[in-house]
């Protein structure tokens, strides 16, 4: 930040923050021999657009493309008057042709009109490394610019809701194949918890819902007017954090080859958690088959994958860290009550 921040945040040039970037990164690197598989990675930050002069951001490009594995992260259209005051700051005609050429249209030249994403785009700072906050209010083109790119959003439903910015439209980033993760932005949130980041983007989704009727007919398919379902909120929470950070080759799910990054959860009584009713009661009261061989599968009648989706709900939406017995990260047991039992 060199701009529109108070004195005591604000960097004093853009050639000292700069050489401070610099800096950061080789000392972060310098912490292994095999930077490109370290747990900790250093990422290009340029606040966002409004913080930056164009001195700054054209100096972040400049190093963004002379080293192609350096992540990016920033915020974009976060409320409607940064938007807005976004745009009065990089009027077309001061923003440099964009190195892969405008997306609309097919041109190579600069863009008519400028869009939040495009001042990104013009300075070199999109692309399928670039984490991208917030969206909530996305133009359609910009929505082009980022699919182009394969850059990825970092849907923040906690800090957007406590900050009144309003609700990303999350199922239509997902229809378009733009790539989608969880963030909590704790800046502006009040929360570290991805759990706390699934319930509100469940809530986000069916506000969006509520404000925008699906199409005549609706898709079968599709994710746009629609709450999200369990199974995308795992996704999000999962692989699709891994997509958006460049990283689905290493971690995301538990597909052979990828590092085991996992979590061990109970959803049983005996977890100490009251808010989620025990799975082992509903045995105990006969409203689910005990599983054994040709047993029952259940007072219900359901399946035992419908029972497994259950025990996840219950854990995604009433679960927290008492039910979290172990935390695995590359295989290693770094957490959870199993830690030092």
């Amino acid at each position: 930040m060199d701009r529109h921040s108070p004195d005591y945040y604000v960097e004093p040039s853009p050639e000292a923050s700069m050489t401070a970037t610099r800096s950061l990164i080789s000392h972060i690197r310098s912490f292994t021999s095999q930077p490109s598989t370290a747990l900790v990675q250093p990422i290009l930050t340029p606040r966002f657009a409004i913080s930056c002069t164009p001195i700054l951001l054209a100096s972040l490009g400049a190093l963004a493309k002379s080293d192609p594995n350096l992540a990016i992260q920033t915020h974009i259209s976060e409320n409607e008057a940064e938007v807005v005051f976004t745009k009065s700051l990089f009027p077309p005609e001061i923003l440099p042709k964009p190195a892969l050429g405008h997306v609309r249209g097919g041109t190579a030249g600069k863009p008519k009109k400028t869009t939040y994403a495009g001042v990104y785009d013009a300075y070199g700072l999109l692309r399928e490394n670039t984490v991208l906050a917030h969206a909530v209010h996305l133009e359609d083109e910009e929505a082009e610019i980022i699919k182009a790119r394969n850059a990825g959003i970092s849907h923040c439903p906690t800090s957007n809701f406590n900050l009144r910015s309003g609700c990303a439209k999350v199922g239509m980033l997902l229809d378009k194949g733009i790539k989608v993760g969880l963030g909590t932005d704790v800046s502006g949130g009040f929360s570290p918890s991805i759990l706390t980041a699934v319930q509100h983007a469940s809530i986000a989704s069916k506000v969006v819902a509520m404000h925008h009727p699906p199409c005549d007919p609706p898709s079968p398919t599709g994710f746009a007017s629609r709450q999200l379902p369990v199974s995308t909120l795992l996704y999000l929470a999962t692989q699709g954090g891994a997509d958006v950070c460049n990283l689905s080759s290493w971690i995301g799910s538990l597909s052979p080859g990828k590092a085991f990054d996992a979590l061990v959860v109970s959803v049983r009584s005996d977890a100490g958690n009251p808010s989620v009713w025990g799975a082992d009661l509903d045995i105990e009261l006969g409203v689910r088959g005990s599983g054994g061989e040709g047993g029952d599968e259940g007072g219900r009648g359901r399946t035992e994958k419908e029972e497994l989706e259950g025990m996840l709900e219950r854990f995604l939406f009433c679960g927290d860290d008492r039910n979290i017995r172990s935390v695995y990260v590359q295989g290693v047991l770094i957490g959870g009550k199993e830690l030092n039992a």
